[in-house]
């Protein structure tokens, strides 16, 4: 990997549902992709409280970027960042690069809102009857923005020509799905979500993170 300045946040625990979910993930598999080294800021319950961390990511999340003075928040504006950089993420000429910026604007906005609506409601308010009235519409929601891309995946390997940015972070949201059969439903989608997280890079971002949750698993909180 190229010698690297970068630096990561990612949260030091998080609940296992969330394992392989937290969007530092993201950021991760792009940086793997680009080959380029990154050390990881591991950020605790109360640090992502403190003002030193605040001026960084105003909301307390992760992940956070920094870069020789370059400070970064936002999954997606991080991931636009690296790919910019990084042919592997994203074509040279200008229509390729148009293109992957549209596809990672679906993947995040028509995409992730109904899908992630979906896992907040099933993970924290499933027993709740306010909940179960509304997860059918929801369902119903996310079935019809599966549909509308399972159609624009038949025959094709990736969202593209080739593996973009775009779908890195197609693929990361559909991972949200994980607690259904959705996709199970979809083998388009299925067979397209596994063949990028078959990708080398995808695996050594995913047991980075997994590696920082095992190891601090038993850690009090």
């Amino acid at each position: 990997m190229k010698s690297s300045s970068i630096r990561v946040s990612t949260f030091e625990r998080v609940p296992a549902f969330a394992y392989g979910l937290v969007r530092d993930l993201r950021v991760r598999w792009a940086l793997e992709e680009a080959g380029i080294a990154y050390a990881e800021w591991l950020v605790g319950t109360e640090e992502r409280k403190s003002q030193t961390y605040r001026r960084v990511q105003p909301f307390g999340q992760v992940p956070t970027y920094q870069d020789e003075g370059l400070e970064l928040f936002e999954s997606g504006a991080i991931v636009l960042h690296v790919a910019e950089r990084c042919e592997a993420l994203m074509p040279a000429d200008a229509k390729g690069r148009a293109r992957t910026q549209m596809w990672m604007f679906a993947a995040l906005n028509t995409m992730e809102l109904p899908i992630q609506n979906l896992f907040t409601l099933d993970i924290a308010h499933a027993e709740e009857e306010w909940a179960k009235a509304r997860r059918p519409a929801l369902v119903d929601e996310v079935k019809l923005r599966l549909t509308s891309l399972s159609d624009w995946l038949s025959g094709r390997s990736y969202l593209e020509d080739r593996f973009t940015a775009g779908d890195l972070l197609m693929t990361t949201v559909l991972r949200f799905l994980r607690h259904t059969d959705l996709l199970a439903q979809m083998p388009v989608i299925e067979s397209y979500r596994l063949r990028c997280e078959a990708r080398p890079a995808f695996q050594r971002a995913v047991a980075a993170q997994m590696a920082v949750y095992e190891r601090n698993a038993d850690r009090a909180a």
